[in-house]
């Protein structure tokens, strides 16, 4: 399924299977989670894509084939592949250990081919092993669901009572996270949507209510998973002096202006920028531990569009997830 030109549907398209680069690996695609990224990719908000585009960016599958520098998976190693798909090792960002900065970097689904197709290539250093205890269509929504989410996560120190903003893929995750570490999740929901509050409180949410809500107790730390701009002073409200708001999309609509009030006090508001492989080997780590059990729909590739469009109006609870032929492991 291809992206042609932005604001347009997909396309079901025959392209050659792609041959593995020096340091690239083959990977027959079992299943391909869908991301609110791939939405701004192909709704035209992220500038400058690769087109045409394979989208798809939390890849899980099997090695068939490996470059000649390809060392490091057995060919029938089951893998996953994540939206950081290459970066040079030599800007000033990769050689202070911040390569999710990375000048030149490439993006899966983005600037190179990704995951909504049977076969991908990608770089084997930028992949990782998936934990035995999930099925292929489990995983995948960990391949950047979980990893962006754990990202924003660690941004939020040791904040005890923690806001929600969006619960969809990420957030179903990381408030597992939270819980294991007994910390209290506040979830904040479109107005009305009560079964993603109900979803939320199932996950362990000590609260869930409308975005436009203030949550019993101040918080300490919140993220936005949502990409409405509108959030972030309602966040700033929520959250307790020497609080942060941290900005977990990587497209948002504009911030409206809002009194330095909500500021002051050593409050402050970040954002969080792709991901680094020490962010998806700490991760895998502790997901495995708590364990994470994801919440997913299966779907056929050929429905992506139908797929895409029930994630833009919110129909999705949990992860849909895309599989060549519906044979999900």
């Amino acid at each position: 399924m291809i992206v042609e030109k932005p604001r347009t549907p997909l396309r079901a398209v025959e392209i050659p299977t792609p041959k593995p680069g020096a340091n690239e690996i083959l990977i027959r695609i079992s299943a391909c989670a869908v991301c609110r990224t791939d939405l701004h990719v192909v709704d035209g908000e992220l500038p400058s894509p690769k087109l045409p585009l394979v989208p798809g960016h939390e890849i899980v599958g099997t090695v068939v084939e490996r470059g000649k520098n390809a060392h490091r998976y057995k060919i029938g190693a089951r893998v996953g592949v994540p939206w950081l798909g290459w970066t040079c090792g030599k800007c000033k960002f990769c050689l202070a250990d911040r390569e999710n900065l990375c000048d030149r970097a490439l993006f899966t689904g983005y600037t190179r081919d990704g995951g909504y197709a049977e076969f991908t290539v990608a770089d084997e250093r930028f992949c990782f092993p998936i934990p035995e205890n999930y099925s292929d269509a489990e995983a995948a929504p960990l391949l950047c669901a979980g990893l962006i989410g754990f990202r924003s996560y660690a941004k939020t120190g040791n904040a005890k009572r923690l806001g929600i903003y969006g619960f969809g893929a990420a957030a179903h995750i990381i408030s597992q996270v939270a819980k294991f570490q007994k910390r209290e999740v506040y979830a904040f929901t479109r107005r009305g949507d009560s079964d993603a509050q109900q979803f939320a409180k199932s996950l362990g949410a000590v609260w869930a209510g409308d975005s436009e809500s203030l949550p019993p107790k101040k918080l300490e730390a919140a993220i936005i998973f949502a990409p409405v701009g509108d959030l972030v002073p309602l966040a700033l409200k929520a959250v307790d002096k020497g609080g942060t708001v941290v900005c977990g999309g990587i497209h948002m609509s504009d911030i409206p202006s809002f009194s330095y009030d909500l500021l002051w006090e050593e409050r402050s508001v970040c954002s969080v920028a792709n991901l680094t492989r020490r962010d998806g080997e700490d991760f895998f780590k502790i997901a495995s531990r708590v364990p994470i059990k994801t919440t997913v729909e299966v779907f056929p590739l050929a429905q992506a569009n139908e797929v895409l469009d029930k994630l833009r109006h919110g129909k999705i609870h949990g992860a849909a997830v895309l599989v060549p032929m519906m044979a999900s492991k």
